[in-house]
């Protein structure tokens, strides 16, 4: 069940994630992805300075994985864009 939990926490945050940061949703695996790296991301961060992480499907657990997942987002879109041949 808290695979399940993960999945969907992951789901909503990567999407919100990526509207806030794209202002448009990428594909559902990508969001995905995105949703659930952001939650370990941002369980990570949280827990390095005292606070708890992702702890089921609440919304306090969705703001920590959103947040994870728009650096993660971040994140990807610099090392993208860096790897792109220039014209």
């Amino acid at each position: 069940m808290a695979l399940l939990a993960w999945i969907a926490v992951g789901l909503i945050s990567g999407f919100v994630a990526s509207l806030s940061v794209n202002q448009r949703g990428e594909s559902l695996p990508r969001d995905l992805a995105l949703g659930v790296i952001g939650a370990f991301v941002g369980s990570a961060i949280f827990n390095a300075y005292g606070e708890p992480g992702v702890r089921g499907l609440n919304p306090y657990s969705v703001g920590v994985s959103a947040i994870g997942a728009v650096i993660t987002l971040i994140s990807f879109h610099a090392i993208v864009r860096n790897q792109r041949p220039k014209r």
